[in-house]
């Protein structure tokens, strides 16, 4: 068992055997520990239960009453805030068994996140932590046995120090069947009705984590891309795609060449089942800081009919692999929206083309299979593949947050914080209404904020009403709220530490008189720039709870946090509250207090005498391929008597396309070399040399070889020596035709030689060749073969200069 593992599987055996914990040495439980049937005691384990279980929930994806053989689904364990958990076992059982054989386990689970999850060491068919902290939530996917297993039996265990909530019933337990014959055609997710009221507004931003740097194997640099994002919010009669379905024409488009128009028209034609198209553009490179380019991002909306949000981008280039949501519910169970959703994604092939590595050729996969997930076993020539068969990394994430809500709400539980600040959140528009005849002072800085933690708060900017010239025209408001984080809690400043939300504190460690309470949060992305995070972890404060500890005291609770303060500006005061929980036991008076006031400080109340419209859309970028430039403009609508206005009024940053196709450059051609005869017919050559390949589409290099004839004086020979050469030529001719007669009968076909070496190239520099031959061997007299002869090549050498 891992070192991390230990601590929490001791910590259920505990629980399983008191008497061992208490009483036998370590050699023991590591005994029971790794004897078998390990998995049906931590099946059987038995802790404490109190009240709040229903705070933990175990989650099918799209909620299914039934799997398909063979199927991935996704498996989500979580908490609902602010509860968290430090372990947990997750297991899936053939309905009716206890887990004591390898046989009462049912499909396989995939591990989607190696910092999170691992099997267990004494369990393996069982998922647990990786590492023992504080968590709220974790994902894995599993994979539905083959056909005739019958129904299955999801169980998570929850452990929490020593309380363990646990799977028999309730929210820890989920039963799915195996889809029969008859229902083959229906979809695995219920009817979902939404019980929400009024509209909400949300923005879907895309965090591309695809590179050379997370992906290393065979990553195509040149090309690398995220194409358009597509999607809709719809309702639940009408899907745009499903892992376990097929690829329509729209989605094999997106995933094989990255195109949104065939998957948008798909979208468009369902006009009833839809309320709003999501777009957002393409990414090139697939990663860039985001300092560089904003992430994409696109806003939509959902109402209480169409509450599901789907969208498609591909990875590109590659043969069918893209990323997405389906059909995520925004709608929740007690009739309100979802603040926040935050999905790491891998990348899922569409079924439609066979290729198996980023820059295959075409091959339609026939006939079309299901769309599912790639795993780091498809193919060993796979950018993912791991003959381990470990998960394959994450290659981007999706965060979708509310940013407003309209109409009348009608939650049967009260807002909380972040409903609150969400709803203060102004929507995005076109542009300034501000009516013309409302003359302002410029919005002031924005406060610090009210939260100085990474727990949501809000800051407040505000502006001074100078001039009201109709007074039949109402002025909007003067204040704006704005939703905020502390320092370093930022989801896009990639140059700080990511933290989590802190944990809430802890009970006070005594009950009476001054102690001690703790909380905790953990580094969810450490900086770009690879340094270490020096952000706190763990925060300890003071507590008093009951300062005097007598019979004549009385019980009181902790404080409550502090109230917002009472001023919007200037100096107000802020109040927090406790309760009394018991009297004192003397049947004296009461004499804690129960409110406490202190002064608190929002920003000055002062204002800018500025007035300036919104900053206009980005220009478009200053050149057509590469890196350039963009501006945006705002003009000073105040007039000149209310005073200076130091505010820029113009502002440029730098904007990247994709790269500028970049030609073939040759040097010009050398000189001719002399013949290579010194007399009669022969030949000469030039050459000239690269000095830039062509890329990113670039004109193609021509050749940089010529040849051409050369002529030199007629060979002279003297009168004997040619009579004599005459003989001897034919006296051979005789020699090998009767040689090749023979042949001819034996061998009735052409045979040549294998090619001789390179000869040395005729120059050192500045351009030669290099000859080498293939002779004939064997020739047939036969007619077909009257064209074999010698074969000769030549190519270039030295073509550095001189």
């Amino acid at each position: 068992m891992g070192a991390h593992l230990q601590p929490l599987a001791l910590r259920l055996l505990a629980l399983t055997f008191p008497l061992v914990a208490k009483g036998f040495p370590d050699e023991t439980l590591e005994k029971a520990a790794k004897s078998e049937g390990y998995c049906s005691r931590i099946l059987r384990a038995q802790g404490t239960r109190r009240e709040g279980y229903n705070e933990f929930s175990l989650r099918v994806e799209g909620d299914p009453e039934f799997y398909k053989p063979g199927n991935s689904y996704r498996v989500t364990l979580s908490a609902a805030t602010p509860a968290y958990f430090r372990g947990f076992t997750l297991i899936a059982l053939k309905e009716g068994k206890e887990g004591d054989k390898e046989d009462d386990h049912a499909g396989t689970f995939q591990i989607i996140d190696e910092e999170e999850t691992q099997f267990m060491s004494n369990c393996p068919v069982a998922v647990t932590e990786s590492t023992p902290r504080r968590r709220t939530r974790i994902q894995v996917f599993w994979m539905a046995p083959p056909t005739g297993t019958g129904c299955v039996i999801l169980k998570a265990s929850i452990v929490q120090k020593r309380i363990i909530y646990f799977q028999d019933e309730g929210s820890l337990t989920k039963k799915i069947c195996e889809q029969d014959s008859a229902s083959e055609g229906v979809t695995d997710k219920p009817i979902l009705d939404c019980c929400a009221c009024g509209t909400a507004k949300y923005r879907l931003t895309f965090y591309g984590n695809w590179s050379e740097k997370t992906h290393p194997k065979d990553f195509p640099r040149r090309t690398n891309h995220w194409s358009a994002i597509i999607g809709s919010s719809h309702s639940k009669n009408y899907i745009l795609w499903e892992y376990g379905g097929y690829a329509s024409e729209g989605v094999k488009q997106v995933a094989e060449l990255g195109s949104p128009v065939k998957m948008e028209e798909e979208i468009r034609q369902q006009s009833d089942e839809v309320l709003t198209v999501i777009k957002a553009k393409a990414q090139w490179p697939a990663w860039q800081p985001l300092n560089v380019r904003a992430a994409p991002s696109a806003e939509f909306s959902v109402d209480r009919h169409r509450h599901l949000m789907s969208f498609l981008t591909m990875l590109g280039p590659s043969p069918d692999w893209n990323v997405g949501l389906s059909a995520e519910d925004l709608c929740t169970k007690d009739c309100g929206w979802v603040q926040k959703v935050v999905q790491d994604l891998i990348p899922w092939d569409a079924g439609t083309d066979s290729g198996v590595t980023y820059e295959s050729p075409n091959k339609p996969t026939v006939p079309q299979e299901k769309i599912r997930p790639l795993t780091s076993l498809d193919h060993p020539q796979s950018p993912f593949y791991d003959p381990e068969g470990g998960s394959i990394k994450l290659v981007a994430r999706v965060v979708i947050e509310r940013i407003a809500r309209k109409g009348e709400q009608c939650n049967i539980v009260p807002d909380n914080i972040d409903d609150i600040v969400a709803d203060l959140a102004p929507e995005e528009k076109e542009e300034d209404d501000t009516p013309e005849t409302c003359i302002y002072s410029n919005w002031s800085p924005w406060s610090a904020c009210s939260s100085s933690t990474c727990e949501k708060g809000k800051r407040m900017r505000q502006r001074m009403l100078k001039a009201q010239l109709d007074l039949s025209v109402p002025c909007p408001d003067t204040q704006d709220f704005q939703p905020c984080m502390g320092p370093g809690c930022s989801d896009e400043d990639g140059s700080t530490c990511m933290m989590s939300d802190w944990i809430t504190w802890s009970p006070c460690s005594v009950s009476c008189g001054m102690g001690t309470r703790s909380r905790e949060r953990y580094v969810k992305q450490f900086p770009e720039d690879g340094s270490m995070c020096k952000v706190p972890t763990e925060e300890t404060e003071k507590c008093i709870v009951n300062e005097e500890c007598s019979p004549s005291s009385c019980l009181v609770t902790e404080w409550g946090e502090w109230d917002e303060c009472s001023a919007s500006c200037g100096t107000g005061m802020k109040r927090r509250h406790r309760m009394i929980k018991m009297t004192p036991a003397d049947g004296s008076m009461c004499k804690a207090e129960t409110t406490e006031a202190e002064k608190c400080m929002m920003p000055e109340c002062h204002t800018i005498p500025c007035l300036l419209s919104p900053w206009s859309e980005w220009s478009d970028c200053s050149v057509t391929c590469g890196k350039g430039m963009r501006t945006r403009q705002r003009m000073l609508k105040s007039a000149a008597e209310l005073g200076d206005c130091n505010e820029e009024l113009e502002q440029a940053e730098k904007c990247m396309l994709p790269e500028c196709p970049i030609d073939c450059e040759l040097t010009e051609w050398s000189q001719w070399s002399e013949c290579n005869t010194s007399c009669g017919k022969g030949h000469m050559i030039r050459t000239r040399m690269i000095k830039i390949e062509p890329q990113f589409g670039g004109i193609a290099c021509p050749e940089t070889v010529q040849r051409t004839k050369c002529r030199v004086r007629k060979c002279l020979r003297g009168p004997g020596m040619e009579k004599r050469r005459w003989k001897e030529a034919r006296e051979k001719r005789r020699s090998e035709q009767a040689k090749k007669n023979i042949d001819s009968e034996q061998y009735p076909v052409c045979r040549l030689k294998p090619w001789t070496a390179w000869t040395e190239c005729s120059t050192l520099c500045g351009g030669g060749i290099q000859e080498r031959y293939m002779m004939v061997k064997k020739r047939s007299k036969s007619a077909q073969f009257t064209s074999c002869k010698d074969k000769k090549e030549l190519r270039a050498c030295n073509v550095h200069p001189c």
